[in-house]
């Protein structure tokens, strides 16, 4: 009976992460305001109800969606802090990150955009400054200034990303050294 329900679980954690990945690629066509769990359904290959089996409400959705996505760029973040000087590594994740061809970086955006309306979204968001916060301490321990540098981070990953002339890791860097007292 124990491997029965083990398969039941695989399988639905398997069903939300294909629908969390459908999600991703809706709003990377239509953006948030595309996302419904038919349109979801339908790109997932999957029936509306069993959207809503897993994902009663479109915010619960978008939630999981950004919760996973988040997980992979504070994961990224963790391994910047584990250097001794964690900017050429956090430069690189920026410039990087921002133009991956197999990240869906506009998707994700949007969802970040929209913790600002959204409030079932703003706990990833104060998960996200939080890790960052912490890469950046080592390096700027004043909280003012910290928080200047964590802007110019998620400032310089839009600009990486919108910017036509391409952004390297040493250029990204330069700015933040530009920002970080004594560096």
């Amino acid at each position: 009976m124990v491997d029965e329900t083990d398969g039941r679980r695989r399988k639905g954690e398997e069903r939300r992460r294909l629908l969390r990945e459908a999600t991703m690629r809706v709003i990377g066509r239509g953006g948030v305001a595309a996302v419904t769990q038919r349109a979801v359904a339908a790109e997932a290959g999957m029936t509306p109800s069993l959207v809503s089996y897993h994902f009663p409400t479109v915010d619960g959705l978008l939630s999981a969606t950004l919760a996973a996505v988040n997980d992979d760029w504070v994961a990224a973040l963790e391994r910047c802090a584990e250097h001794d000087d964690p900017l050429p590594a956090l430069a690189a994740l920026v410039a990087d990150g921002a133009v991956d061809p197999n990240r869906t970086v506009d998707a994700e955006y949007e969802l970040f955009l929209q913790a600002g309306r959204r409030p079932a979204l703003r706990g990833e968001w104060v998960r996200w400054t939080r890790a960052l916060d912490a890469v950046l301490v080592p390096v700027v321990p004043d909280p003012h200034l910290r928080a200047a540098a964590a802007a110019a981070v998620d400032g310089l990953f839009l600009r990486c990303w919108c910017d036509p002339a391409e952004w390297s890791a040493a250029d990204v860097e330069e700015v933040l050294r530009a920002l970080v007292p004594g560096r």
